[in-house]
Order: structure tokens, then C-alpha cells, then sequence
């Protein structure tokens, strides 16, 4: 426990399970969001009132849990900046998928303000972000890992650090969000390819989590297609963005990945056809679609 309070900046549903957990282990949290409701929401589950640029003096921690690079930036650095306002020796967790330099440039500059940096993107979904058992990809220099540690301790089940500077844990995020969106897509195209021979959904769901051909993903999303649930746990959306700076890397890299460039065009076709803000389980629907199947809720 601190009495130093901490902010947790993108209250979606991975930053308000975050946000939520770290309440529950004591800290002081304010919640902040560009949807009111969201904050008022989570200032009625006990969070700090007050105007985030009032209260960053006083922050031990920010929490960025934003959508992307972007977003990251106008949060630390745009019109209403908060790192110029934060007390030297705070810390910036930054836990939204952004390419390796682009988290290099963010610990430069708010060295430059005698902020710390830790590249801290996450994984593990909502559930476990309210449950405070994220996995945490991290690097930044020791002092950045030693301030946020009471953070890092309230929401994460395991913190891999991976050095001593920011880039390390961005580069590791990238990697897993390559396996992620490749395992989605294969479980939709496994999932349709099983259809055209009189598998169903259900049958596919029974066996495959059994068998070799099985991976996190497509235990996790698979029921979300038997169900026809398509309720926005991760969306469609998400995908275009992660699986862009996968290939952006890559190319930069002077590297093919031809698997990551086929997924990305499934999500690409969802998103075109209106799926954008649906669970990146719609995928399926693509596939669907174009062989003229009927997936569970669709007929």
C-alpha cells in the first residue's frame, strides 16, 4: 500500500479491470477516460475525484492503457499534457501496442522532464485484467521497474522484464500479437474449412481443444462463434492496428511474414464489411461469407 496516489488514463475493458485491481490492492486511483460515464463509473467504485491536470503533481504512477501510438502521445505530450505536469521521479507505464521506436522516443522524452518510463505492454484480456493477473512485457531502466512495482504487483500475474530500456517489452508485444492475430484467423479458417465437410461449430469446439491443432485463441474465441456471441471482448479493429506495426517492423526488418500479411487482409475484409467494432471472432463471418455457410446466430 502507497499513499501516493496512481492514474490509470483509458478506462476500456482491459484499463478499467486494471484500474479496478489496482483499487483492490490498496492503492489510490483515479480513473480518467474521454467517455464521462466511464470515470463517474469508476469514481463510484471508489476512485479518486478530481481533474486528472489538478492531481498529476501528486502521481507516483500514470497508467496509460490508450488504443495506440497516438493516443499515447496526445496523453503524455498533446494539449493537455501530462508528463510536463508530473513530479520528477513518476513513472509512465505505457501499456498500449506501439512499435519499439515509437516507445524509445516516449522514454527520451520524458526523461527530458525527469519522468520514468516503462514499456509495459500487457496481455491477457479483460478477465484477467480484472483480475489482476496480466502478463506484462516490460523494460525500462531499474528505477522505472522499482517506482512502479506497487503498480506492476496490483495488476499482473507475471512481469518479464526484458531490459533495461524502452523497446525490449514493445518488440516482445509485437511477436505475441503476430501468434495472436495468425491463431485467430487460423481457428476462423479451421472452424468454415470443417463446416464444408459436415463438422459443425460445436463438434469442432467438443475435439480440437483435445487435439494437437489447438492454441489459446481459438479456445478462448471459438466458443464466442459457436455462440454467435459477438459481443466486443477484443474487436475486429484492434487487428488492422497490431498486425500493422507487426508488418511495419518486419519491412523494416527486410523481413517476410507472409502469415501475419494473410491475416491482416481477413481482419482488413471484416472491418470493410461493417465487423469493425465487433469480437475479432467475427473473422469467421468472412470466411463464412465467402464459402456460403451459415455460422451459429447468423441464420
Amino acid at each position: 500500500m502507497t499513499d501516493a496516489p496512481i492514474a490509470v488514463v483509458g478506462l476500456g475493458s482491459m484499463g478499467y479491470g486494471i484500474a479496478n485491481s489496482a483499487l483492490a490492492a490498496g492503492l489510490p486511483v483515479h480513473g480518467h477516460d474521454v467517455n464521462p460515464d466511464q470515470a463517474k463509473r469508476f469514481l463510484a467504485d471508489g476512485g479518486i475525484p478530481g481533474p486528472l491536470a489538478r492531481i498529476a503533481p501528486d502521481l507516483a504512477a500514470a497508467v496509460i492503457v490508450v488504443l495506440n501510438a497516438a493516443q499515447t502521445e496526445s496523453v503524455l505530450f498533446g494539449e493537455a499534457a501530462l508528463v510536463p505536469h508530473m513530479a520528477r521521479g513518476s513513472v509512465v507505464v505505457a501499456c498500449a501496442t506501439v512499435s519499439p521506436a515509437f516507445a524509445r522516443s516516449m522514454e527520451v522524452r520524458c526523461r527530458e522532464h525527469g519522468v520514468l518510463y516503462l514499456d509495459a505492454p500487457i496481455s491477457g484480456g479483460a478477465v484477467k485484467a480484472a483480475q489482476g493477473a496480466l502478463s506484462v512485457m516490460a523494460s525500462g531502466v531499474p528505477e522505472a521497474f522499482a517506482r512502479a512495482k506497487p503498480v506492476l504487483d496490483a495488476i499482473a500475474e507475471r512481469v518479464f522484464r526484458l531490459g533495461d530500456a524502452a523497446g525490449a517489452g514493445s518488440a516482445m508485444k509485437a511477436v505475441n500479437q503476430l501468434l495472436a492475430g495468425v491463431h485467430i484467423a487460423a481457428m476462423a479458417e479451421a472452424m468454415t474449412f470443417g463446416m464444408t465437410q459436415g463438422v459443425t461449430p460445436e463438434a469442432f469446439m467438443e475435439v480440437i481443444p483435445q487435439c494437437a491443432g489447438t492454441s489459446w485463441m481459438l479456445e478462448n474465441r471459438g466458443p464466442h462463434v459457436v455462440a454467435g456471441d459477438y459481443t466486443p471482448r477484443s474487436s475486429v479493429n484492434i487487428w488492422p492496428k497490431d498486425l500493422g506495426i507487426v508488418l511495419d517492423i518486419a519491412r523494416g526488418a527486410g523481413f517476410g511474414a507472409p502469415l501475419a500479411a494473410a491475416a491482416m487482409q481477413q481482419f482488413l475484409a471484416a472491418a470493410g464489411s461493417g465487423m469493425g467494432a465487433l469480437d475479432d471472432a467475427a473473422v469467421a463471418r468472412v470466411y463464412a461469407r465467402n464459402a456460403g455457410l451459415t455460422l451459429p446466430g447468423d441464420d
